[in-house]
């Protein structure tokens, strides 16, 4: 179908829409949607709930507390669905556990823009060239329980971005880079209280660490990666055998430099030399500099860093672990992005199929990508059973 180019500016900004120069811009920002359902009918939460076959996009360390010994996952969200109907993100997931403790896992993750027709005018009748930038993520992860109770992973993942546009003077190559996540999952006892039983869980997730993005083998076509930690905590409450309900919290910080004020001299006016400056100085920090950095550098102190910690809240309803009704609400500060919403998701499963749907309510005033879009998911597990405790 036809569209404009305006179509990668819309999503390259996806993680900031904002118009407000405190933001914080990454390059890859699709490795921050979330791809499955199941997560996205909780705000997009998931590094501290409980075990499912996408736990490589949030927290690979739950792996080990699995009780398949298998499982495989496939994942479709359509994006920008207000702009064009073949914009999409998709995602494949397999996990094996090789013992009762330890794990491995691999997912592949796919974001296309469709296809774009490039023309030198709006007259139809012109010939025209038509492209189709996409960029995916390939990782793996290995996991290991430490005690009974807790557990670590790492994963590795290869990063390539093809966005670029060939021209006369400019070839079409894309770029490539490389991240590393490190998590680590907890998941008490099966806990009896007066009128029901209980189960605890927190998790955290170092993800995205890498070097940055570079588009054009020189330093100003060069972006940070969206390295980011997350932390979660969330409890179940066993009503019975058939009912439990859950409730879990996530707070999320990006690793990645804040931007400066411009304003060098503080004379309250922004010169050209000055922003071509600003942007040099944001430049030259070195993505693992940048890490540190990113939790002392917000212009306003403390105050802003705080406003830089996006935070969801969602609940889990299932049935015989055959049907599962899930909410959520995101918040991030009207200053960082400006993106809150509310969450919808139902989950379905008959032996060893599930099927996952959510849908997304925007509550800002700035238009969200995945606003009025159905995402799906659909879950294969199999092989030998663990026993829970």
């Amino acid at each position: 179908m036809r569209k404009t180019i305006v179509a990668i500016t819309c999503f390259v900004g996806m993680s900031s829409i904002n118009a407000q120069d405190m933001r914080i811009l990454t390059g890859v920002p699709f490795l921050t949607v979330s791809a499955d359902a199941r997560a996205a009918g909780m705000a997009d939460q998931g590094v501290a709930t409980s075990v499912d076959v996408f736990s490589q996009q949030w927290n690979p360390a739950k792996y080990v507390f699995a009780e398949d010994k298998q499982g495989l996952s496939i994942s479709y969200t359509p994006y920008l669905t207000d702009l064009a109907n073949d914009i999409s993100l998709g995602q494949l997931t397999y996990y094996n556990k090789i013992s009762d403790r330890d794990a491995f896992a691999g997912s592949i993750r796919f974001f296309g823009f469709g296809d774009i027709e490039l023309r030198q005018t709006g007259n139809a009748e012109e010939s025209f060239v038509t492209v189709a930038p996409s960029e995916f993520a390939l990782d793996g992860s290995y996991s290991l329980k430490l005690s009974e109770k807790f557990s670590m992973a790492v994963a590795g993942r290869y990063i390539r971005s093809n966005l670029k546009i060939a021209s006369a003077d400019v070839d079409a190559s894309s770029a490539s880079t490389f991240a590393v996540d490190i998590a680590g999952f907890y998941r008490s006892d099966e806990i009896a209280y007066n009128n029901f039983n209980g189960r605890w869980r927190a998790g955290f997730n170092l993800q995205n660490i890498g070097p940055k993005i570079n588009y054009d083998n020189d330093v100003v076509n060069v972006a940070y990666l969206p390295a980011n930690l997350k932390l979660g905590s969330g409890f179940t409450f066993i009503l019975d055998t058939d009912n439990s309900v859950s409730l879990n919290l996530e707070l999320n910080k990006l690793l990645v430099p804040t931007p400066q004020n411009p304003d060098l001299d503080g004379d309250g006016e922004i010169t050209s030399s000055e922003r071509a400056k600003n942007n040099d100085n944001y430049r030259d920090i070195g993505w693992v500099p940048g890490i540190f950095k990113s939790f002392g550098d917000a212009p306003d102190g403390f105050s802003e860093e705080l406003k830089e910690i996006t935070y969801s809240v969602g609940a889990e309803y299932t049935y015989r672990d055959a049907f599962a009704f899930r909410l959520g609400y995101f918040n991030e500060n009207q200053l960082k992005g400006a993106r809150k919403y509310f969450s919808l998701g139902t989950g379905f499963k008959y032996d060893v199929v599930k099927v996952d749907v959510s849908y997304l309510f925007s509550t800002s005033a700035i238009k969200n990508p995945l606003e009025n879009t159905l995402r799906f998911s659909l879950t294969f597990n199999f092989g030998d059973k663990y026993t829970v405790f």
